[in-house]
Order: structure tokens, then C-alpha cells, then sequence
């Protein structure tokens, strides 16, 4: 008898801890969404946009620059506007002089002396992805608050725009599935070590396809954000960083370079290799340690044309894999609203 009780409470005993324990794991996941939803908004799913409101963003600025960054002066003059002497500018429908797939051009970025598909360019040896140096017109991307990420969870870049003011960077960064638009992010260009040499810039408007608002469609997993500097008004993000081309139908394939901010760095990664399409609507590049963190960041074709964003298949690859949804019609849409908005 002793022994059949005994047992009996050891089950007992047994039940009610692993009950206690998934309560408590209940309870944990429970606050971890309630401090999740504090930083999201509906925004308008059907349109796929939402304009930000300026409160909370400006907090959130302020908590970046309180916390994991801090602004430093620039290094060196701050890059000129579109149609400075050595940059080159075009329209939505110019064509690059070996692309296949339309441009809007801008400024910044690595040099490009040369086009890459008839110079010295060569693929990482070996393929795996190694410390860069900072660059103006790319850089990470925070949420600070409860929100359950990281200080800076994702990458992004400058993009060429009419209004200077265009960031891009992948859906799944901005928008968190059936919570909706991330209303605490902040983008630091030319972040490194803890310092902010370009300010902190926060969103006006979030731009997504409807169709990852709807289902998180891999194939359209690319955002766009208009930002502005709190504090600093009037300045222009690209006046101040430069911006990259963006090239819509890309020849594929094409000598790439990919780059972000890992979660566990305070510095970029990059790696260069072959852009190859995937299917009908995704791009891969392969190269190793690309980490969680670097998604949203360029994939950069000629040095400084903008031709993908880590992000679409597998949340944008594996271990030794980098995807992006392909610029096709699709992003040209997106880029387009986010452009023509006011």
C-alpha cells in the first residue's frame, strides 16, 4: 500500500510541476506578446503602409541614442546630394549600360572606379562573409523597448529617391505577422562600435506589399521606410549619407556583394559572390556566416546598385545561403507608393 500511494504522489507531484511549468511558460510567452504588442500598429494591411506617428518615435531615437549608440562627428566631409561631381544620377526608366533591368540612381557607397562586370572583381575566398568597414549609406536597424529583439535586430540601406529620404530594408524587419508595423524603430547609417556618425533616423511612413501583410508571401518580403532625423528638421538622409541605385529586373546572373549587421557585432559583415535567381521571384547568393541580424541588408551589384534585401526564402537563407525576394514588378509597386506618398 505504502508503495502504490507513494508512487501515486510521485505522479502527482510529477503532473503539477510540469502543469506549474507550462503555466509558467504560458504566463512568459503571454507577457512577451503583451510587450510586443506595445510597439505595433494596424497601420492599413490592404494598402500595406503605415505613417508614423512622431511621439513614439522620437522616444525611440532618443532611447538609441541613450543607450547601445551614441552620435559622433562624421568622418570627413558628408557626401553630396544627387549630381555631385562623380556620382551618377538618373531617372526611374534609365537602363545601366550592361543591365538588362531599369535603375533610379544615386550617390555614396563603396567606390566604383570601374563596373564591376568588366573589372577586378573576384568572389570571397573562401565563401564565407568577413568584417567591412562601415559604410555611410548602409547601416542597422534598431526597436528598442520590450520588444523581445535585440538592440539592432536587422540592417538596412539608403536608396535614391526625389525626396532623399528613402531607407530599404526586408518586410520581415518592419512588420511582425498578425501583430502588424513595428512603431519603435530606428535606423542608424554607418553605425560601428557603438557610435552613430550620421545620427539616428526614425520612419514616417512604412511601405510593404499587401501580400506579406496578408500571409508573409516570401516573395515579397521587402519594405521601404521614409525617415527624418528628430531634432535636425529639414535635413536630408541622403544628403547626408548618399544613397545607392536601385535596379528593378536585374540581370541575373551578376557579380554581387552582400552586407549586414550581424546580431552579435557591433560592426558590418560582407561577402562577394554570384547573384543567381532562384525560381521565378527569389535571388541567392552563397557565402557562410551571414547571420541572423544582416537581414534587410543590400545586396549590391557594380558596387553600389541595390539589386536585393536579405530576406524572402527561409527568412532570408541558412547557414550558408543569403536569399532576397526578387525586384520585380512587385517591388517596383511598393517603391513606387512609397516614393509618390506625402
Amino acid at each position: 500500500m505504502f508503495t502504490r500511494v507513494h508512487g501515486r504522489a510521485v505522479r502527482v507531484t510529477l503532473l503539477v510541476g510540469v502543469g506549474c511549468a507550462l503555466l509558467i511558460g504560458c504566463a512568459g510567452l503571454l507577457w512577451k506578446l503583451h510587450a510586443m504588442a506595445a510597439y505595433v500598429a494596424d497601420g492599413d494591411p490592404a494598402e500595406g503602409s503605415y505613417v508614423q506617428e512622431a511621439e513614439p518615435a522620437d522616444r525611440a531615437a532618443a532611447a538609441v541614442l541613450e543607450g547601445p549608440a551614441r552620435e559622433v562627428p562624421a568622418p570627413g566631409p558628408a557626401p553630396r546630394g544627387p549630381g555631385a561631381p562623380g556620382t551618377d544620377v538618373r531617372g526611374p526608366d534609365a537602363r545601366g549600360p550592361d543591365a538588362q533591368g531599369t535603375d533610379v540612381r544615386g550617390t555614396g557607397g563603396p567606390p566604383a572606379v570601374v563596373p564591376w562586370r568588366s573589372a577586378d572583381w573576384r568572389p570571397s575566398d573562401p565563401l564565407v562573409a568577413r568584417p567591412a568597414a562601415a559604410e555611410p549609406a548602409i547601416g542597422a536597424l534598431f526597436s528598442p523597448g520590450e520588444d523581445a529583439d535585440q538592440d539592432h535586430h536587422c540592417s538596412a540601406s539608403v536608396v535614391h529617391s526625389p525626396g532623399g529620404d528613402l531607407v530599404a530594408t526586408a518586410a520581415h524587419c518592419v512588420y511582425r505577422g498578425i501583430l502588424g508595423f513595428r512603431t519603435n524603430l530606428v535606423f542608424v547609417p554607418g553605425y560601428h562600435d557603438g557610435q552613430a556618425p550620421y545620427g539616428a533616423w526614425v520612419p514616417t511612413r512604412i511601405d510593404v506589399d499587401p501580400r506579406w501583410a496578408e500571409d508573409q508571401d516570401p516573395d515579397y518580403d521587402v519594405a521601404f521606410l521614409r525617415v527624418r532625423r528628430p531634432g535636425h528638421p529639414g535635413e536630408r538622409l541622403e544628403d547626408t549619407t548618399g544613397a545607392h541605385t536601385i535596379r528593378f529586373g536585374p540581370e541575373l546572373p551578376a557579380p554581387a556583394r552582400v552586407v549586414g549587421y550581424p546580431n552579435a557585432t557591433e560592426y558590418p559583415v560582407e561577402c562577394f559572390n554570384t547573384a543567381r535567381a532562384e525560381g521565378p521571384a527569389q535571388l541567392r547568393l552563397d557565402c557562410a556566416d551571414v547571420p541572423d541580424g544582416t537581414s534587410g541588408g543590400p545586396v549590391l551589384a557594380d558596387a553600389h546598385t541595390l539589386i536585393g534585401v536579405v530576406g524572402g526564402r527561409d527568412g532570408g537563407g541558412d547557414e550558408k545561403t543569403s536569399y532576397s525576394s526578387l525586384f520585380g514588378d512587385g517591388v517596383r509597386a511598393v517603391y513606387e507608393r512609397a516614393v509618390a506618398a506625402r
